[in-house]
């Protein structure tokens, strides 16, 4: 799936990314953590996650692969049909220029053409960039994201 949009300066195309091209997202995905993991373990995860309800996309500006984000699809009790990007991540040289904006109507539209009725994402209590971003796009901070070590 190509979907195009006019960004300022750049043509932008949101294409799906397989299974089979899990290489091309990797790298996107460890320089985004706050934490590191290894690159085998990363892999088997992103493996396992496309086994369940996750789809990813690449990012491109005249053909090169500039970021990635994916989507998580899954029914709330609270919610309903909710959508959740994931590993938003676009290459530091195209912040800034209005590419993420572009993204998340592209993330909006789609998720409703798959029948979700809301959007919900965690962002890393320290990226305040992202929480102005993501008020600006009408989220609104719900709670806290709690994560414990088995």
């Amino acid at each position: 799936m190509t979907i195009f949009a006019q960004n300022r300066r750049m043509e932008l195309a949101f294409n799906k990314i397989l299974k089979k091209d899990i290489e091309l997202v990797l790298p996107f995905v460890e320089e985004l953590g706050e934490y590191k993991v290894d690159n085998e373990v990363l892999r088997v995860r992103f493996e396992e996650m496309f086994d369940q309800n996750y789809e990813c996309f690449g990012v491109y500006a005249d053909k090169e692969l500039i970021g990635v984000f994916g989507l998580w699809f899954m029914t709330r009790h609270y919610a309903g049909k909710s959508c959740e990007p994931d590993h938003v991540f676009v290459k530091k040289e195209f912040q800034n220029k209005g590419i993420g904006k572009d993204i998340f109507e592209f993330i909006f539209k789609y998720a409703i053409s798959k029948g979700c009725e809301t959007s919900e994402l965690n962002s890393y209590v320290s990226n305040f960039r992202s929480h102005k971003f993501y008020m600006n796009h009408d989220y609104v901070i719900k709670g806290y994201h709690f994560l414990k070590k088995l």
